[in-house]
């Protein structure tokens, strides 16, 4: 369990590296970057756009995760000429609040929902999706359910089953009062520190419940529906998502492929933004 709660430690102070390449990566382009709110669903949700190719792309966020937090590299950096990109923060995270978050036994299927509704809302008929972590699975389902309004669609960090090893690495970071303040920082400022604490925990509780499912499927009898070319993108040194889960999409997604990054993390798509943006970029366009 200490094993797990380092190596979990490790990823979760890369989460502070990503807010903080994410203000810096942002800041200067804040001319080039439209933002605002949308009524989808019930709930006003907080996006960005930026560029303005025909290609369509959404980013998804990881757990707690927002447009500013995840993926300031991508966009600052994805081609604005091919690609018009939007960030956005799902209900009850970063600006999508209120609502309070909430974890029910579908969160992602409602992410996955309000996430394809928002796209049509702003006006795109047909779009790729980049899912990091928990917006990978968003993105998986999503996919699954809208095999017409997906282009493509790349995933990393993420995961379609909870396995027993899952539940110890969850298990391992539920108390963010044992995270060094460096750790919890960028998230207690979005956040402030009663409400991200209580909203983690809450977050730990929604994943866990999976593993009461059969085979701990949070989305496995969708993978055989997605028809959209899919990209797993996968750290080899992730801590928390360990290498039998993309392995597992790998077999399951029909005519996907897989790309190691050896050095990887699970964060590895700010960590090695150039080389992540590249690779993504390349394959929507292909």
């Amino acid at each position: 369990m200490a094993s797990c709660l380092l190596l979990a430690g490790r990823l979760l102070q890369g989460r502070g590296d990503a807010a903080r390449r994410a203000a810096t990566a942002t800041r200067p382009h804040c001319s080039a970057v439209a933002s605002g709110r949308r009524r989808v669903n019930g709930v006003d949700l907080y996006y960005e756009q930026t560029g303005r190719g025909k290609h369509a792309v959404l980013l998804l966020p990881g757990a707690l995760g927002s447009t500013r937090t995840d993926f300031g590299p991508q966009l600052k950096s994805l081609d604005k000429e091919r690609f018009t990109v939007v960030g956005w923060d799902p209900r009850g995270y970063g600006q999508s609040r209120p609502p309070d978050r909430d974890f029910p036994s579908d969160f992602f299927e409602r992410d996955a929902k309000d996430a394809v509704d928002l796209m049509k809302a702003l006006g795109f008929g047909k779009f790729s999706l980049l899912g990091w972590s928990d917006g990978g699975i968003t993105a998986l389902i999503a996919a699954a359910r809208n095999p017409d309004l997906i282009n493509k669609m790349a995933v990393w960090g993420s995961n379609a089953f909870v396995s027993r090893q899952d539940l110890e690495l969850y298990d391992a970071v539920r108390d963010v009062s044992k995270w060094s303040a460096r750790m919890r920082q960028p998230m207690e400022e979005v956040y402030g520190a009663e409400v991200f604490a209580k909203t983690w925990e809450a977050w730990v509780d929604g994943i866990t419940q999976f593993a009461k499912r059969p085979e701990g499927s949070i989305c496995m009898e969708l993978l055989p529906l997605i028809t959209c070319p899919t990209l797993i993108i996968h750290g080899e040194k992730d801590p928390m998502v360990p290498s039998f889960h993309p392995q597992y999409l790998l077999k399951h997604i029909k005519g996907s492929g897989l790309h190691l990054m050896p050095e990887g993390k699970h964060n590895l798509h700010l960590r090695y933004a150039d080389e992540f943006n590249r690779l993504v970029g390349d394959f929507l366009e292909r």
